[in-house]
């Protein structure tokens, strides 16, 4: 059994407030597990208006699978989240 973690880091620029930033952390995180079937989360600087760190973390039997489905999913936030 493979377990694959990537953190990911995290500028949100128009957030004023973490209310903004909750409500933008919570579309990616929800789109991301929908996607790839994932297990997301917000990992550190809860309290960070304008940063957050996630992580995106899979099980798979096949350490190749797991590698490529978190790139995947690495490469979708910084495709439709710039």
């Amino acid at each position: 059994m493979v377990i694959g973690l990537c953190t990911i880091d995290l500028q949100i620029a128009g957030a004023n407030s973490l209310k903004d930033k909750r409500s933008v952390l919570k579309s990616v995180m929800r789109r991301v597990r929908n996607e790839f079937n994932v297990s997301i989360a917000e990992v550190e600087q809860q309290d960070v208006w304008r940063s957050a760190v996630i992580a995106v973390v899979t099980v798979s039997s096949d350490r190749a699978y797991a590698h490529g489905l978190l790139e995947k999913a690495v490469a979708w936030i910084e495709r439709t989240r710039p």
